[in-house]
C-alpha cells in the first residue's frame, strides 16, 4: 500500500528547496523524461468526455489515504469494544455452513473487497466447514490456534470474520489472538463512515454505529466497572450523573442513548425535508424511478448515462452512500425523477437498514424500480437475491422492476444469456461504453404509469401554457392547429384534466 505521507513530505520539501509559488506545480511531480514515472492514482490520464464519472469528487476522496503505524488505542468515550478502524494488515476468516466452495470462495472474495475498501492490506484468508458457527470462538476452539499461528507468522495486527460476532465471541477471539478483531458489521459500518459526505448520510451512519457500539461496550482490565465514588465532580460524573455509584460502562452507555436520540430528533428534522420534496412531485404527479442495485454494479454510471448527472462513480463498495435524485424526461417530453440510490450487499447489518430507512423510502414509493446487476460478478443470481430480500424489508417488494444487467462489456456472453433468459423482463447494457443505452431508455419509459384520465379539448392559443404542461405531464394522442385553437387529445393527470375541462369538446 502507498504511504501517501510520503509523498506529502517529499512535496512539501521539493517546495521549500525548488522555490515552487504554484500549487498546481505540485500536482504531477513526474519526470518527462520516463514514460513508466507517473502518479499511482493517474488522475491526468482521466478522460473529461467520461459521462460515467464525477472527476472531482473522486479526486477528493483520494486526497488523504490511511498511513501505516497510527496508534489503535482507545482513547476516549470509551474505550469501548468499537474503534475507528486503521486495518493496515489483515487475515480473513470465514465459517462455511451452507452451500457449495464456490459460494463460500465468493463470499472470502467480497470480504477481501470489502477489507481493501477501507484501507486495508488482506494478508490472508481461512474458512471452516461446520454446521453452525461456534457459540464461544466463531471458529472451532482447536482452529483458533491455527489462526493465532497464522497471525504471527503473518505479522497482521487484525483479524476480520465473515459475520456478525457476539460481543463475547469478539472478546474472547482477543484475547486468544491477541490482535483485534472485528466482523463483518464493524468493517462495513467503518466503510459507510468513511464515505458519507452529506449530513444526513453521516448521521445515519453515527446512528448505526453508536447502535452497534452500545451493545459492545467493553472495559480493559476491568477500568469500565470502577464506580465513581464520593467525589462525583472530580472524577467526571458531575452534574446530570446518576450518583456515586454509578460506574464508566454505565455512564458511557447513558451518554450513547443520549447521543442516538439526539440523531434521531435530526434525522427526523431531514426526513420532513425529504418528504416535502417527496410529496411535491406526487401533487404534480411527477413519475419517480429509483436505481437500485448491489453495491459497485454500476448504478452511479447508469444514472451519469442516462441523465447526465455527474455524480461520483469509483470502482470501490458503496461509493455512493447519499441519494441523487435527477429531473428528465421521456422522449416524447414527458417529466419523471431518476435516482441514485445506496448499494446493497449481502447480510447487509441490520442497523443500517434502520439508520438508511428514511433513504431508502426512496426506492419504496418510487414507481419502477431499475434494478442493475453486474454481469461480469461471478454470482450475478446471489447479487439479485441478496437486493430482493432487501426491498422486501423495506416494503418495495411489489413496484414493477426492470432489471438492468450492466457491465455487458466485460461480462462473459454466455452469462448475460442465462440472466436473460432467468429474467423476462431485462436489458443488457454497458454503462461505460453505452451499448444498450437506447433499449434501457425505451423499457423505462415503457414501464412509467400513463396518466389516467383521458380528454379531448380545443386550447385557445392564448393559454400555450397548457400545451407545454400537456407534454410535459400527458400524452398526446392527437393534436390539430385549427382557427379557433389547437384541438387536442389524449391522457392527462387528474389537476391537469381540471385545468382543461374549460376547454373540453
Amino acid at each position: 500500500m502507498t504511504n501517501h505521507a510520503e509523498d506529502f513530505s517529499l512535496a512539501a520539501a521539493l517546495r521549500a528547496t525548488e522555490g515552487w509559488d504554484d500549487p498546481e506545480d505540485l500536482v504531477d511531480p513526474v519526470d518527462p523524461d520516463n514514460p513508466d514515472d507517473t502518479w499511482e492514482s493517474g488522475y491526468a490520464d482521466a478522460d473529461p468526455e467520461d459521462l460515467t464519472t464525477g472527476e472531482m469528487d473522486l479526486a477528493a476522496r483520494h486526497e488523504l489515504r490511511r498511513v501505516a503505524g497510527l496508534r489503535t488505542e482507545l482513547e476516549d468515550i470509551t474505550e469501548v469494544e468499537y474503534r475507528q478502524l486503521r486495518l493496515e494488515r489483515v487475515v480473513l476468516v470465514g465459517v462455511w455452513t451452507e452451500g457449495t466452495v464456490a459460494d463460500v470462495e465468493n463470499a472470502m472474495a467480497e470480504l477481501a473487497l470489502l477489507a481493501e475498501t477501507a484501507g486495508s492490506e488482506v494478508l490472508d484468508a481461512i474458512y471452516q466447514r461446520r454446521q453452525s458457527p461456534d457459540p464461544a470462538t466463531y471458529i472451532g476452539r482447536g482452529k483458533v490456534e491455527g489462526l493465532r499461528e497464522i497471525v504471527e507468522a503473518t505479522g497482521a495486527d487484525t483479524v476480520i470474520c465473515d459475520g456478525e460476532l457476539a460481543p463475547s465471541q469478539l472478546r474472547n477471539l482477543e484475547d486468544r489472538v491477541k490482535v483485534k478483531v472485528v466482523d463483518r458489521t464493524a468493517l462495513i459500518l467503518d466503510i459507510f463512515a468513511q464515505h458519507a459526505k452529506s449530513k444526513e448520510g453521516q448521521a445515519q451512519v453515527e446512528l448505526a454505529q453508536l447502535n452497534y457500539m452500545k451493545q459492545r461496550l467493553r472495559g480493559w482490565g476491568g477500568n469500565l466497572s470502577r464506580q465513581a465514588g464520593g467525589r462525583v465532580g472530580a472524577d467526571g460524573g458531575g452534574i446530570g450523573g446518576r450518583g456515586p455509584g454509578e460506574t464508566k460502562i454505565e455512564t458511557d452507555r447513558r451518554r450513547i442513548n443520549d447521543k442516538i436520540a439526539k440523531l434521531r430528533r435530526e434525522l427526523k428534522v431531514m426526513k420532513g425535508t425529504r418528504d416535502t420534496k417527496r410529496q411535491e412531485r406526487r401533487r404534480n404527479e411527477v413519475p419517480s424511478v429509483a436505481i437500485a442495485g448491489y453495491t459497485n454494479a454500476g448504478k452511479s454510471s447508469l444514472l451519469n448515462r442516462l441523465t447526465g448527472a455527474g455524480v461520483l462513480v469509483e470502482d470501490a463498495l458503496f461509493a455512493t452512500l447519499d441519494p441523487t435524485t435527477r429531473r428528465t424526461q421521456t422522449s416524447d417530453g414527458r417529466v419523471y425523477t431518476m435516482s441514485d440510490t445506496v448499494g446493497f450487499v449481502r447480510h447487509l447489518p441490520h442497523q443500517l437498514v434502520e439508520a438508511f430507512r428514511s433513504t431508502l423510502e426512496e426506492v419504496a414509493d418510487s414507481d419502477l424500480i431499475v434494478h442493475v446487476v453486474d454481469g461480469s460478478h461471478p454470482d450475478p443470481e446471489g447479487q439479485l437475491a441478496a437486493v430482493r430480500e432487501v426491498l422486501a424489508d423495506i416494503d418495495a417488494g411489489s413496484i414493477p422492476e426492470l432489471v438492468v444487467i450492466n457491465k455487458l462489456d466485460a461480462a462473459d456472453p454466455i452469462v448475460i444469456d442465462r440472466l436473460l433468459r432467468r429474467e423476462p423482463h431485462s436489458v443488457a447494457v454497458s454503462a461505460h461504453t453505452g451499448e444498450g443505452i437506447a433499449e434501457a431508455i425505451a423499457a423505462i419509459e415503457a414501464d412509467l404509469p400513463r396518466p389516467r384520465v383521458e380528454f379531448t379539448a380545443l386550447v385557445p392559443y392564448a393559454r400555450g401554457d397548457l400545451i407545454d404542461r400537456i407534454h410535459k405531464d400527458g400524452e398526446i394522442s392527437s393534436m390539430e392547429h385549427t382557427a379557433d385553437g389547437t384541438h387536442v387529445s389524449g391522457r392527462a393527470t387528474e389537476a391537469l384534466a381540471g385545468e382543461l375541462a374549460a376547454y373540453a369538446v
